[in-house]
């Protein structure tokens, strides 16, 4: 029996979870949701519905888990703990700070409602949190470090969108080499936000918009763009589609550590991913943590989880006595 996915919002993030159904022959898409008038959402997905956001309800018996596809400025916030009440969900909401605030209130939907929401799946939240957990647990005496890019991120991207005035935008995040570095030789520095990151932001306006007001929105939006060095570029639509049309990223999380009886020896732990395409990894992570929310809801488990709760086993497609001689 296949497991059966909606997915809420069809932008970049969206495409990519159909993209990886199609990869995954234990789940099939049923419908994608839009805000907009489903007669304008063009997709090449045969025999899937879209259908009106209004009209999600109607598909509380036909989908076993939804997948959240808006952006975590605005979007999965509200919709996400609105979805859980009716669905078991997966999102990807990725503003670090504010992931405790999120957790609970989806936990008080779902829980309430008998439903599994797994909140943060991708890879940043998602496997780099996984890898420095893991990293933590097994050196213990030592320091973790976080470096994002070069690449596309969605969510700042997404932010700067929202800014009045704003047509279209592009945000790079790029890791301070020095200070790559310096971890990599074991030398364990401490670093603040503004040592080992910038961000640079392209950004199409609307004709007579106050560009001094929109840079000055972004360069101070807390938690986005605040703690970092951020340059703004203001370019043409016509620059934006010719230059800025992919959306690659990665990065790496790392651990520096010593053990001994002295602490003599050092170590380093690192897990780097090159994204070609961001929307699509990320995509790929939803799918398969989609799977695991299916198997414990069926397992009759309920309200909202991280990656961290999940066995990884749970997200794979193979059963165990497989995944034990080939993968063990």
């Amino acid at each position: 029996m296949s497991i059966r996915i909606g997915i809420y919002g069809y932008g970049n993030l969206g495409r990519g979870v159909a993209c990886a159904i199609r990869q995954n022959p234990d789940t099939e898409l049923v419908a994608v949701f839009t805000r907009r008038d489903p007669s304008t959402v063009k997709t090449d997905l045969s025999g899937v519905h879209v259908v009106s956001a209004n009209d999600v309800a109607d598909y509380a018996d036909k989908i076993d888990v939804m997948i959240l596809c808006g952006g975590s400025a605005t979007d999965l916030p509200t919709q996400t703990p609105l979805l859980a009440a009716q669905f078991n969900v997966v999102d990807s909401f990725d503003n670090h700070a504010n992931i405790p605030e999120h957790f609970a209130k989806v936990d008080a939907e779902a829980s309430t409602n008998g439903k599994v929401a797994l909140i943060s799946a991708g890879w940043d939240p998602g496997m780099f949190s996984l890898n420095r957990v893991y990293a933590q647990a097994i050196l213990p005496q030592g320091a973790d470090y976080t470096f994002w890019g070069y690449g596309v991120s969605q969510g700042h991207s997404d932010a700067v969108r929202r800014i009045d005035g704003v047509l279209d935008a592009r945000q790079y995040t790029r890791p301070v080499e020095d200070a790559v570095e310096a971890v990599r030789r074991g030398e364990q520095p401490t670093l603040t936000a503004r040592q080992k990151h910038t961000r640079e932001c392209y950004v199409v306006a609307a004709e007579g918009a106050d560009l001094a007001r929109i840079e000055r929105e972004i360069v101070t939006m807390p938690n986005y763009f605040e703690p970092y060095d951020t340059t703004v570029h203001f370019i043409t639509a016509e620059e934006m589609a010719r230059d800025h049309s992919g959306i690659p990223h990665g990065g790496c999380v790392l651990r520096s550590g010593r053990t001994g009886v002295d602490g003599e020896h050092s170590h380093v732990i690192e897990y780097k991913l090159t994204l070609d395409s961001n929307p699509e990894f990320t995509a790929s992570v939803l799918l398969a943590y989609a799977r695991a929310v299916y198997r414990m809801a069926r397992a009759g488990q309920s309200g909202c989880k991280t990656v961290l709760d999940v066995p990884p086993a749970m997200l794979s497609a193979l059963d165990g006595d497989t995944l034990r001689r080939q993968v063990l």
